[in-house]
């Protein structure tokens, strides 16, 4: 066997192979020989078929077989050969199989580039000190206060004001033509919460029950709802009900009734303040971690494998797709196009993608490696985050093959950690998240 890599980029290689004729002679007489045993042809006993009747009936099926067969066979060989890792499936170009003369065919394959990461230690980065306020602890004492809340409906003929939930029914129109999928008949929503439009919620304010009103919506480019983006919309909407949310008083009973062994408020508020804690250090040494890989892949260029940014984006939109299954809902009803979607991820899967190579690059360099140790400690928080048993976890990624994954991502995360720790980091006061969505959108 024959062979030759070519380099066509930093991440594309065009693997060209030869197989000697001998060893296309041997795969063709023993396809052969096989199918005389099993062919059946009025007028020939099995066994006894001639060659020349067998090319000339199954010819082409025999070529495809043995090629495929060829092709598998030797390029596993000739990619440990050559020390080429591909990315997904190669595309296969080949020659026709003949007699006599040997088998050529190429397999064009994209690979990890070979990255140049350079001051990866001692990097300068910031780490927000982590604050809890009574402010934060009230804030979320009042979501808790709302969830055990109760809807009732409001007394009289009072109309519909911020703040209320009515229930509705609406149609929505383009140009006087039905707009498919955007109508309802029994839909529950908050004014003022800009779940919809709050252009279409702020028409709703004054409105009371049994009312019906035309409101006309311009929707941004931008909305959510590709159904509805850049579109000029007449709804026709008719109050049904309007309910008011009635909120039990914050008081020791209302810490008892929530059946979590709180003795009184005092003990909710500091279980409150201690989750809080707990969730403000997660978000901190996040963000300082990405805040770290990206400084140091601004100093690294390197064209990226196309076959790992489309698995990262079917990743996102996997994820997504499975949300809206969850709660009964679909891409298609909630009028979410995968192909604008796929667009949409693209730039955050590319940079996820350089991220990822970099970590590697590190990892290999320092010689960071997963162990029997990390995988039970990695299946350890994934017990206590998921309430399943540690063993019970392992039998499950054993069985569907993803420990291979359980090791890539629990490697990605010892490689941030290493750079955590041979930082340079000096401690900042808490941003406020109007911020925080600044610095991030500025990413």
């Amino acid at each position: 066997m024959k062979t030759h890599l070519e380099d066509i980029s930093s991440v594309k290689k065009k693997l060209s192979v030869e197989v000697e004729p001998g060893d296309v002679d041997k795969k063709l007489d023993a396809a052969y020989r096989r199918l005389g045993r099993q062919a059946r042809i009025p007028g020939f006993r099995p066994g006894k078929i001639p060659r020349k009747i067998l090319e000339t009936r199954f010819g082409e099926q025999v070529m495809e077989d043995v090629s495929r067969d060829l092709i598998g066979e030797s390029l596993p060989e000739a990619i440990t050969e050559l020390a080429v890792f591909p990315l997904g499936t190669p595309l296969i170009e080949k020659e026709t199989i003949k007699t006599g003369e040997p088998f050529r065919y190429s397999a064009t394959m994209e690979v990890r580039p070979r990255l140049e990461v350079k001051d990866y230690l001692n990097v300068a980065v910031e780490k927000e000190k982590v604050s809890v306020t009574e402010a934060d602890v009230q804030k979320q004492l009042e979501q808790i206060r709302e969830g055990n809340g109760k809807l009732t409906a409001v007394s009289g003929d009072r109309a519909a004001q911020t703040g209320d939930y009515v229930v509705l029914e609406y149609r929505g129109f383009v140009d006087g033509e039905p707009l498919e999928g955007i109508h309802s008949d029994n839909f529950l929503l908050k004014i003022g919460s800009n779940d919809f439009h709050p252009r279409f919620e702020e028409s709703l304010v004054g409105l009371g029950k049994g009312r019906e009103a035309d409101i006309h919506v311009d929707f941004e480019e931008n909305y959510y709802h590709s159904k509805l983006a850049g579109k000029g919309v007449d709804f026709k909407v008719k109050i049904h009900d309007i309910k008011e949310m009635v909120l039990p008083d914050l008081d020791d009973t209302f810490a008892k009734n929530l059946g979590a062994g709180f003795n009184d408020l005092s003990e909710l508020k500091e279980k409150i303040r201690e989750n809080l804690t707990d969730r403000e250090n997660r978000r901190v040494e996040k963000e300082l971690k990405q805040r770290l890989i990206e400084t140091v892949c601004k100093e690294v260029e390197c064209e990226l494998p196309q076959t790992l940014v489309a698995s990262e984006i079917s990743y996102a939109v996997e994820n997504i797709r499975q949300n809206f299954i969850r709660s009964g809902a679909s891409l298609e009803k909630m009028g979410f196009s995968e192909e604008k979607m796929r667009d949409e991820f693209r730039p955050q899967a590319e940079k996820r993608v350089k991220e990822l190579l970099v970590l590697g690059e590190i990892a290999r360099a320092e010689g960071l490696e997963i162990n029997e140790e990390d995988i039970e400690e990695g299946l350890k928080e994934l017990s206590q985050s998921t309430g399943q048993d540690v063993a019970i976890l392992r039998k499950y990624y054993e069985a569907r093959d993803l420990m291979g994954s359980l090791k890539e991502k629990l490697l990605e995360e010892k490689t941030l950690n290493y750079l955590v720790e041979h930082a340079n980091i000096s401690e900042v006061d808490k941003v406020s998240d109007d911020d925080r969505g600044s610095e991030k959108e500025n990413r």
